[in-house]
C-alpha cells in the first residue's frame, strides 16, 4: 500500500511540474482562437501525463528497454491526443466564423439564417437565440412600418378634419365681420359647435398622446359596470334620440370591477357614440354586460351592417375610418378615427381587452375587464 501510495504521489508531483512549467505558454494561447486554446489546454493534460509517468518509471528503475516502451506509448498517445484536439479544435472555429458571419445578417431584410449543424451544443444554442432575436426584430421592424403608415394616414385625416371647420369658421368670421350674415344669431351658433368639435378632436389627440407616451394616469375604485352603463346610456339618450336610434337593454348585470370609473365611462362613451353614428335610423344599438370566469365582458352591439372581414383586424389602429359602411356621416358628426384607439389604449391599461366581431345586423364591440374580489 505504501508503494502504491509513493507512485501515485511521484505521478501527481511530476504533472504539477509539468503543468506549472506549461501554464505560461496555455496563458498566452488561450488568448487565441478556439482550436489554439483547444491544443494548449490538450497539450497541458498530454505533457501532465507524460511527465507523470516518467517520474514513476524513474521511480520503479525500469529497464531501459521497458522504459523506452513506456516512452514510446506516450509519446504516441500524446501526438494522437494533440492531433485530435487540433481537429476538433478547427471544427469548431470553423464552426464559429460560419455562425459570426451569418449573425451579421441579424436585422436585415432576408433575416438571420442559421449555419447548418453548429458543432457544439452552445454555439448550437446560440445560433438558436440569433435566429429568436432576428425574428423579434422583423416583427419590430413590421410594427415600426404599420405604426408609421398609421401616423401618416392620421396625419392626413386629421389635417383633413381640420382644413373643413377652420375654412367654415373662418367665412362666417368674415361675413360677420362685414356685415354680410343674414341672421348673426345661427353664424354664432355655428361657429359654437365647429370651435366645439375641434376642441373634442384636440381632446382626443391629447388623450391619445397620453396614452400611447404611457402617461395616463388611472384612479382606481371599486364601482358596479351596471353604473359605468347607465351613465354612459344617459350620456349618449339624446344624439341617439337625435339620430332616431333606440338603446336596447341587452342584459347588463351588477357586477363589480375595479376601474378608473371616469375612463371606462369614456370608453363605453365612444362606443355608443360609434354605434349610434353608424346605425342608420330606427335601428337599435344594445349594451350588455356579463361575467365570463373572472372577468366582466361589456358587449355594445350596432346595426351598421358588418365591417368587411379585411378591415376588422383594423379597428381599433390610430386613424381608422373604415369602410362605406362606417365613414364619417354627411353632417360632420363623423369623427377624426381616433375614438377607438382611446377605447383600446384604456382598456388595456387596464389589463383588460377590447375586441370586434360582427354579427348578424352589424358589429358587436366586447371589453373585458377583470372582476373586483367579491365581498
Amino acid at each position: 500500500m505504501t508503494d502504491f501510495l509513493v507512485i501515485v504521489a511521484l505521478a501527481a508531483l511530476g504533472a504539477a511540474v509539468a503543468g506549472l512549467l506549461a501554464a505560461p505558454a496555455v496563458r498566452v494561447l488561450r488568448r487565441g482562437s478556439v482550436a489554439l486554446s483547444l491544443f494548449a489546454v490538450a497539450a497541458l493534460a498530454v505533457a501532465a501525463m507524460a511527465a507523470g509517468t516518467v517520474a514513476v518509471a524513474q521511480a520503479m528503475f525500469l529497464s531501459g528497454h521497458d522504459l523506452g516502451v513506456v516512452m514510446a506509448v506516450v509519446a504516441v498517445s500524446g501526438v494522437v491526443s494533440l492531433v485530435a484536439a487540433l481537429l476538433f479544435g478547427r471544427r469548431i472555429a470553423a464552426g464559429s466564423r460560419e455562425l459570426a458571419r451569418a449573425a451579421r445578417t441579424v436585422g436585415s431584410a432576408g433575416g438571420f439564417v442559421a449555419p447548418d449543424e453548429p458543432p457544439t451544443a452552445e454555439l448550437a444554442a446560440l445560433s438558436r437565440a440569433l435566429e429568436e432575436t432576428s425574428a423579434r426584430l422583423a416583427e419590430a421592424r413590421e410594427r415600426e412600418r404599420a405604426l408609421d403608415a398609421s401616423r401618416r394616414e392620421l396625419i392626413a385625416g386629421i389635417s383633413h378634419d381640420l382644413r373643413t371647420p377652420l375654412a367654415g369658421l373662418r367665412a362666417m368670421a368674415e361675413a360677420l365681420e362685414d356685415g354680410v350674415a343674414e341672421d348673426p344669431a345661427r353664424y354664432h351658433s355655428r361657429m359654437r359647435t365647429e370651435v366645439d368639435r375641434l376642441a373634442a378632436m384636440v381632446d382626443d389627440l391629447f388623450e391619445l398622446s397620453r396614452i400611447q407616451a404611457g402617461a395616463l394616469t388611472l384612479t382606481f375604485s371599486r364601482v358596479s359596470v351596471y353604473d359605468l352603463v347607465d351613465e354612459a346610456l344617459a350620456a349618449a339618450g339624446p344624439l341617439a334620440a337625435a339620430s332616431g336610434v333606440r338603446l336596447v337593454d341587452g342584459g347588463v348585470a351588477p357586477l363589480p370591477v375595479r376601474v378608473d370609473a371616469q375612463q371606462i365611462t369614456r370608453v363605453l362613451g365612444n362606443l355608443l357614440v360609434n354605434a349610434i353614428r353608424a346605425t342608420p335610423a330606427d335601428g337599435t344599438v344594445a349594451v350588455s354586460a356579463r361575467r365570463e370566469e373572472d372577468r366582466v365582458v361589456v358587449a355594445v352591439e350596432d346595426g351598421c351592417g358588418g365591417i368587411p372581414a379585411e378591415d376588422l383586424p383594423r379597428v381599433f389602429d390610430t386613424g381608422w375610418r373604415g369602410s362605406s359602411a362606417r365613414t364619417p356621416r354627411a353632417d360632420g358628426q363623423g369623427g377624426a378615427g381616433l375614438g377607438l384607439a382611446i377605447v383600446r389604449g384604456i382598456v388595456e391599461a387596464h389589463e383588460g381587452r377590447a375586441t370586434v366581431r360582427n354579427v348578424a345586423a352589424g358589429c358587436r364591440f366586447s371589453v373585458s375587464l377583470r372582476i373586483a374580489a367579491l365581498g
